[in-house]
Parts: structure tokens; C-alpha cells; sequence
């Protein structure tokens, strides 16, 4: 194996071997489950792939088809629609459930869907191909590759392989992989993938210069397009680039770096402006219109009270990440001063970045009204677990890396056993999620369906914008119904 170097303190530290025991020195074989970490990842991958892929797919809730209306008129290279146009596109998705929800009908009179941007820009080669129920799948194999990277560097490969297990196998993340159209699994992979390749720079020490500053690009590039998915990643993002900023000297990089990354994440600002003031008239204006999307004081304490349960129920690794922070705060003190300090206090920094990262996700949430109204029965009935825990997913990755931390700690046969709980947990928890009753018309306060002041560029909607007609007709892709995803439920 390669030896893993850390370089937060200004000088290396190096480790060997699956569990930072020098291997070689001590004349110990390398573990069989060490050797074979690549392939433990694949293995996970390619399981959670099938168990995604065997069960047909249905849509849940007002979004799936928000969602799936918005793909379909991008793939005729349609974002504003004439009322001929909208109503066309209606009527042919309206044979699968609601035919177009939350569409906004503006001033200057055409359609546009609240869900543009975001997703639907993302999926729309997999739809035209056919395939669009590989869309969450291929950017799950994205977060995969960067989670085991970024693990792998930092603590072990044998841990490298456990974060990818405990990343594909929760009900959360089958249940959304599952939902072709539904944008939580792939902005959450997104940003796994991000985190996992700035830790790999952080930790690469002795890496060239020109290939950390690279693979650093490609983690914020992986953030930035999670932002464009959904605004409140944003989050995750002013994470990222507050930790790298401070840890820039200990970790060695050179400004050159902090520049390039930081006009990464100018000319993302740049787009997501423009875009709102091409589509909605301003650069502050969304989707959705003012008042629609609230958050206040009051709702914190319901919310905490009642998602925890929610959470646990379809991503109980989050136990197991507050335990590892724990752990390493405990770690960090007791060593100090000690020949382990410099690990210690690696370990509390990257634990740190991710956790912050999860833990601000999260927080926020927790101020969101929709979900109290949701949490309380609102006017559909008992708490559905799949409605309310979408907002917590984009901090799966993180929980995963920080799980695996402490996961990799364990004797081998309690390895095992874990992965095998969290994997049956995972298959009940998404049978149960993909049977929640299916939401084909507003859940509670679920924004939408309201007339905001926006207009088209030069408030008359955007040029050819009344030409040709949109249909929802599936594409003639090579591949078969079971990929398309955008039929009637399963």
C-alpha cells in the first residue's frame, strides 16, 4: 500500500498500513481486507446499483413530477413555455399522475417551472439517451470514487471501502437513488465527491503542486454544480472554502491554488445571478416567489424534536459520525503532548471540516416550517418519512467519512457485523419509504401554483420561446422502459 501522509502541522507524518501501524516494519502481512479494498468498494456500488435498478420506480410526491415536467420540456431546449406549450406538455404527462405542478405562470405570460435551475440540467442528457434512471447512479458513482479517494488518503483503505458501504447503504440513499427524478441523492454525491477530493488535498502532502491544485478544482467544481442544484448548498460550499483558506499553510498550499479555486466559485456566483435576472427578472429572484420558502425561530424546536427520529430511521450512520467526533475530541485532548498529538489533531481538523459541514446542513434545517407542518401530521396525516428527511440528505457523504473513521476502528468481525446491520437496516428502511403513499397533488405548504412578478428577458419571455410545440414523449433511446424512469409509477 502506499503510505499515507498528512501535512496539517507543516511537516509529514507518515503511516502505513490499514490501521497507521507500520505493516512493513514489523514484518506483519498486509490484510487480505486491506488488499482488497478496491474491490470491496466496487462490490457496494454494484450492490446498491441493483437493488436501485430491480424495483420500479414510482414518484412520491408533487416534486417527482415538478421535476420530471422540467426535464422534459429542457430536453426540446424549452426553460419558458407559451401557454400552447404548457398545456401540450400537460396533457402529455398526465396519462402517469399530474401532468405539470409547480409551474409558475409570469406576468409576461409564459410557463416556467420553479425547479429551473437545478436538476433538470443535470439530467437531461440521461433522459435524451434514455437512461434517465442512471442519472442518480452515475453521480453516486461520482461520490463513491471521491469518497474512497479522500478516505483512503486519510485514514486507511480498509476505511476507504467501509465509507463507501455505509455511503450507498441507507434508506435514504436508495430511496432517492431510486426517484430518477428527484435531484437529493445526486446534489448529496456531488458534494461527497467534493469533500472527499479536498481531503485528499489536504491530506497529500507529498503530491505535486499542479496535481493538488487540479484535483482541488474538481472538488469545488463538484460543490459548486450541487449549489446549482439546490441554493442552500451553499452551505457546504462556504465550508469548503473557509476550511482551505485556514488550512492553507499548514496543509501547504500555495496561493496560486486559492486563486484558481476561488474564481471557480466567482464564476459559479457569476452564472446563478445571471440566470435569475435572465429567467425571473433579478438576480435575487428564485423559483419560487417571496414568502413561499420560510424558516423561523419557532420552528427549531419542533424540528428538533421530531427529526432525529425521522433521520434515524432512514440514515442511522449519523450515530455512528457523532460518536467519531466524539471520539476524536476525546483522542485530541488525551494526547496532547504525546508522540500521537500530530494525528490527534489531523484527525480533529479533517473530523472538523467534515462535521461543521454536516452539522450546518442540518442546523439550518431545523428552522424550516414545511417540515413542522409535515411533522405534525399536517393535512396529510401521520409524519411520512421520505417527505421530510430530502432536505438532510446532501450531508450523506460527510456522515459517511466521519462513520467510517470510527468504523475502521473496530475489530474486524465487528467490521463486518456493522456493514451487515446498516445494510439490512437500509433494505426495510427503503421497502418501507418506496411504499409511503404516493403524493400526486400539494403536500401541505409545498410551494408552487402562484403568479410571482417575474418576466422573461425584456419581460416578454425568451426569444423563440412561442415556436415549435413540446411533447412528453418519451425519447427513442437504446435503452428499455426500465431505465427511462419517467412512467407511470411502479
Amino acid at each position: 500500500m502506499n503510505d499515507v501522509t498528512l501535512s496539517l502541522e507543516g511537516q509529514s507524518t507518515v503511516y502505513h498500513g490499514d490501521t497507521r501501524r507500520d505493516c512493513a516494519s514489523s514484518g506483519n502481512p498486509i490484510p487480505w481486507w486491506h488488499r482488497s479494498s478496491v474491490l470491496w468498494a466496487l462490490t457496494a456500488f454494484i450492490a446498491f446499483a441493483v437493488v436501485v435498478l430491480t424495483r420500479a420506480s414510482a414518484m412520491l410526491e408533487p416534486d417527482d413530477y415538478a421535476y420530471r415536467a422540467s426535464i422534459v420540456a429542457l430536453s426540446h431546449g424549452q426553460i419558458f413555455l407559451s401557454n400552447a406549450q404548457f398545456v401540450d406538455l400537460k396533457a402529455s404527462l398526465a396519462t402517469s399522475g399530474p401532468g405539470t405542478l409547480q409551474w409558475h405562470h409570469m406576468a409576461s405570460g409564459y410557463w416556467i417551472s420553479e425547479k429551473n435551475p437545478g436538476y433538470p440540467f443535470f439530467a437531461v442528457l440521461f433522459y435524451a439517451l434514455g437512461l434517465l434512471r442512471l442519472t442518480p447512479l452515475f453521480y453516486g458513482a461520482l461520490a463513491c470514487a471521491g469518497i474512497f479517494i479522500g478516505v483512503r488518503r486519510w485514514v486507511s483503505e480498509s476505511a476507504a471501502a467501509i465509507a463507501v458501504w455505509i455511503y450507498c447503504f441507507s434508506g435514504a440513499a436508495l430511496t432517492f437513488a431510486w426517484r430518477s427524478t428527484m435531484p437529493s441523492f445526486s446534489d448529496a454525491s456531488l458534494i461527497a465527491a467534493g469533500f472527499g477530493l479536498l481531503i485528499w488535498v489536504l491530506v497529500a502532502g507529498d503530491a505535486s503542486a499542479r496535481r493538488r491544485r487540479w484535483v482541488g478544482l474538481a472538488g469545488f467544481v463538484a460543490l459548486e454544480c450541487a449549489v446549482f442544484i439546490r441554493y442552500t448548498n451553499i452551505f457546504e460550499l462556504l465550508v469548503a472554502v473557509v476550511t482551505m483558506t485556514w488550512l492553507a499553510r499548514s496543509a501547504r498550499l500555495r496561493f496560486s491554488d486559492l486563486v484558481v479555486w476561488a474564481t471557480s466559485v466567482g464564476a459559479l456566483g457569476v452564472v446563478i445571478l445571471g440566470f435569475n435576472q435572465w429567467a425571473y427578472g433579478s438576480v435575487t429572484s428564485t423559483g419560487y416567489s417571496s414568502g413561499e420558502i420560510s424558516f423561523s425561530l419557532s420552528s427549531f424546536w419542533p424540528n428538533f424534536k421530531a427529526m432525529p427520529a425521522q433521520l434515524t430511521t432512514a440514515m442511522p450512520m449519523w450515530l455512528l459520525a457523532a460518536a467519531a467526533v466524539v471520539v476524536m475530541v476525546v483522542r485530541f485532548v488525551r494526547t496532547r503532548g504525546s508522540t500521537g498529538a500530530s494525528t490527534a489533531r489531523s484527525d480533529v481538523r479533517i473530523g472538523a471540516f467534515l462535521a461543521v459541514g454536516w452539522l450546518t446542513l442540518w442546523i439550518f434545517y431545523f428552522f424550516y416550517s414545511w417540515t413542522v407542518t409535515q411533522l405534525s401530521g399536517g393535512p396529510t396525516g401521520p409524519t411520512i418519512t421520505v417527505h421530510v428527511i430530502r432536505f438532510y440528505l446532501p450531508a450523506l457523504g460527510l456522515i459517511a467519512m466521519l462513520a467510517a473513521w470510527l468504523v475502521d476502528r473496530f475489530a474486524r468481525p465487528a467490521v463486518v457485523a456493522t456493514i451487515g446491520v446498516l445494510a439490512i437496516a437500509a433494505l426495510f428502511s427503503f421497502q418501507l419509504m418506496s411504499s409511503s403513499p404516493s403524493g400526486g397533488g400539494p403536500l401541505g405548504a409545498v410551494p408552487g401554483h402562484v403568479v410571482p412578478n417575474g418576466a422573461g428577458p425584456n419581460g416578454a419571455g425568451p426569444n423563440g420561446a412561442g415556436h415549435g410545440r413540446v411533447t412528453g414523449a418519451r425519447p427513442s433511446g437504446l435503452a428499455p422502459a426500465l431505465l427511462s424512469g419517467v412512467g407511470a409509477p411502479g
